[in-house]
């Protein structure tokens, strides 16, 4: 017998008809009435029970949290609240739930912190709030890969284990199957890395970055779509160690260019979950609109979360240079009058969340991209610009969250890249193959990087981003 799914079932026209579904039980009232979700929508279907036809001790066992089978009729529904309803003929328990352990979870229908939910992240995606973020996560993941294949570009997959840091930063996690205890050493006493499995040092990646650009110096547009890993001792609600990327690549590409693109895409994936997550969005943005009831005035959002990705989709992006930015922020009152963390003094300083925010959230009021930074600020690979001291660097930053995207036109030039890797002491022969790119047909190309969960987290309304991926990497937490 097929084997229907709620979301089917719900907008079904097919009355009396005997249907088969699977799920989870959301609750059991008056031993009658049955709740159930399947994870297929946020809502459930109910499932009516004649109770005196019915094995007592079989129902005993359909309890909340129970995974169980129901064989019925599709019928119009006798109750408010739903427009369908299943007449129960047979019920089949696969799993009992014990009601005493599940009091102690957080499938007991009550308000749960997001902090305990985190403690329970193998039952949280069963709740409401995490069913939905992940629905809306799914969706968003399959709008990244169509909005690049519908574009002309080819997806590519980067390693994870490289030898190279992308960023110069050296936030990088280590990978080796050398004996920690007893690591063999060189003649000066240093591990020898030679001994390893790779025959030198080796790291999770931080970006596919490098790459990605080999593949578009060949077939002029591609992207990646995968894990990166920092080893930052960030215990912010905007930071995690483990994460998801997205990092296209085009050749024959400058910064307008670049901007043009990454501005389309955000708009392209947020009006598919618009389009595609009604439901689930609308749940989020009761959440968030209660959320923020026990928040002083003036840290509530001025709108509401789905009039929010609207204003994205259908208003351009406000483009600013650096100097420019650095001036505003200034004169801007929290600057004057010192109530920013980081005090912007002068030319050259290296923007924080707080500013960041501060552009989009009270100056610009609405998406905002930054360009042309100080190069003593950016990567290495970024262009240098004709005077000599800015970067072809661009930085989208959203309210709420920050930086979302960050991006530039890369040095195509071969002796400017050189003299710049030597200034910073990234050694010619670790990325001799990176140079080596800009001697045989180089050419303007630009790309960008947008962390996946940054993006969940500004679609979603959820103020930390441990709570938009199934399970969080942070600082001392490697749980699950």
């Amino acid at each position: 017998m097929k084997t229907y799914k709620v979301a089917e079932l719900l907008l079904s026209e097919d009355f009396h008809k005997e249907v088969k579904v699977n799920g989870w039980v959301k609750s059991f009232r008056a031993n009658r009435f049955i709740a159930l979700n399947d994870g297929s929508t946020i809502k459930t279907i109910q499932c009516v029970v004649d109770f005196e036809k019915m094995d007592a001790a079989l129902l005993n066992k359909v309890t909340l949290g129970a995974a169980i089978s129901v064989i019925g009729n599709i019928v119009e529904s006798q109750g408010s609240g739903q427009r369908v309803e299943i007449q129960v003929n047979q019920i089949h328990v696969y799993g009992e739930a014990n009601p005493d352990e599940v009091s102690k979870t957080v499938l007991q229908p009550k308000r749960h912190s997001l902090e305990f939910l985190r403690e329970q992240a193998h039952l949280r995606p069963r709740t409401n709030t995490f069913g939905a973020i992940t629905r809306v996560r799914s969706a968003l993941a399959f709008a990244v890969h169509e909005y690049f294949q519908k574009n002309g570009f080819y997806y590519i997959n980067t390693p994870i284990i490289t030898g190279s840091d992308a960023e110069g930063a050296g936030e990088m996690f280590r990978v080796t199957t050398l004996d920690p205890s007893n690591p063999p050493k060189d003649e000066h006493g240093q591990i020898d890395y030679k001994e390893d499995f790779f025959g030198k040092e080796t790291n999770l990646t931080v970006s596919g970055q490098l790459e990605a650009e080999v593949f578009a110096m060949s077939l002029g547009q591609v992207y990646t779509f995968g894990p990166t890993f920092r080893a930052e001792n960030s215990n912010t609600s905007r930071h995690l160690a483990e994460f998801w990327m997205i990092e296209p690549e085009v050749a024959f590409c400058e910064l307008d260019g670049n901007m043009d693109l990454a501005e389309d895409f955000i708009k392209y994936v947020v009006n598919y979950a618009l389009s595609n997550c009604e439901e689930d969005l609308h749940f989020l943005e009761e959440r968030l609109l209660n959320e923020e009831k026990s928040k002083p005035q003036t840290e509530r959002s001025e709108i509401a979360l789905m009039e929010k990705l609207r204003f994205v989709t259908e208003n351009n992006f406000k483009r600013v240079s650096y100097t420019e930015a650095i001036e505003i922020l200034k004169n801007s009152k929290p600057n004057k009058k010192k109530k920013f963390k980081y005090l912007i003094e002068a030319w050259g300083a290296d923007l924080q969340s707080e500013h960041e925010r501060y552009l989009v959230e009270k100056h610009f009021k609405c998406p905002v991209i930054l360009f042309d930074y100080p190069a003593s600020i950016k990567a290495f690979y970024m262009r240098l610009n004709e005077d000599g001291k800015t970067v072809r660097a661009m930085d989208i930053l959203f309210p709420g969250i920050g930086e979302i995207v960050g991006g530039s036109q890369r040095e195509e030039r071969f002796e400017v890249l050189r003299e710049k890797m030597a200034a910073l002491d990234i050694p010619e022969e670790e990325l001799w193959w990176y140079l080596d790119l800009r001697k045989f047909g180089t050419a303007p190309h630009s790309g960008f990087g947008l962390g996946f969960e940054r993006l969940v987290q500004f679609v979603t309304g959820m103020g930390n981003i441990r709570d938009v991926i199934a399970f969080p990497r942070t600082p001392k937490n490697a749980e699950f």
